[in-house]
């Protein structure tokens, strides 16, 4: 799947690759901003932090959308 992040400001091209990786026994997953996260004890542990990793990534784009339209159409109070 290739798609375009909100962030991105313009169109490339992304190749998939293995985001897990195995260094000394443990594991690890690269992301797209170029961050390793780890280490993991098994595999299986670091394929379920891709998943909640991925979960928080999107829902801090949903917050930064929602308030920045509560700015830009006057919904904030001060």
């Amino acid at each position: 799947m290739f798609s375009q992040r909100s962030q991105d400001a313009a169109a490339a091209t992304h190749y998939r690759s293995e985001r897990v990786s195995a260094v000394n026994g443990q594991y690890f997953f690269a992301t797209r901003e170029g961050t390793l996260e780890g280490p993991y004890f098994t595999r299986v542990d670091a394929e379920r932090e891709i998943a909640m990793y991925v979960r928080r990534q999107l829902q801090g784009d949903d917050i930064i959308e929602s308030r920045t339209f509560a700015d830009h159409h006057g919904l904030v109070g001060h």
